[in-house]
């Protein structure tokens, strides 16, 4: 499974797609929340430099904090999710993951000086100001991947323990 998730990730980050719009906060918080801790930290960061080696690496400043950004989702998703999944932890999670993504990321091309940001508190505040719409995307993206992700693994488990209900009944 983690192998699968590092290799949907980087297709859809290298097919075309709405900027932000990517599996990788949502495999961070499905990671943390069905992986051993060990493992869930890997698995958006392998999936994040994999992609990054095929689209082409970018300011090391900007690089670094979109990295550390991305994990708050193994993170969150050990907190909130690996003890109970209920619709209101998940969202919750998703809300926590890209809010956190967003104010470091942001923090970093800020730092960076890209995108000419005067290194003043003002100058924070206009970066997060201009990065409203990509937050709005990242958010829509990590509802709709980890709905999937999550949606898909509910339904795997539903339809397993049915056949093992099933086997207990016939044997």
């Amino acid at each position: 499974m983690p192998y699968f998730l590092i290799v949907l990730a980087v297709i859809a980050r290298i097919v075309v797609h709405p900027f932000n719009f990517t599996p990788i906060g949502a495999i961070g918080l499905f990671a943390g929340s069905w992986c051993p801790p060990r493992l869930a930290w890997l698995m958006p960061l392998l999936a994040l430099f994999l992609s990054d080696l095929i689209n082409g690496f970018y300011d090391p400043v900007v690089m670094a904090f979109v990295y550390v950004g991305f994990l708050g989702g193994p993170l969150i998703g050990q907190w909130l999710l690996s003890a109970r999944r209920t619709l209101p932890r998940f969202g919750a999670a998703v809300l926590l993951a890209a809010v956190f993504f967003f104010l470091v990321s942001n923090f970093g091309m800020w730092l960076s000086g890209i995108g000419s940001y005067p290194l003043t508190a003002a100058g924070l505040i206009e970066c997060y100001w201009a990065g409203l719409p990509y937050f709005r995307v990242t958010l829509l993206g990590d509802l709709f991947y980890a709905g999937l992700l999550f949606g898909a693994a509910e339904a795997a488990n539903r339809f397993f323990l049915a056949q093992d209900n099933d086997k207990l009944r016939v044997g």
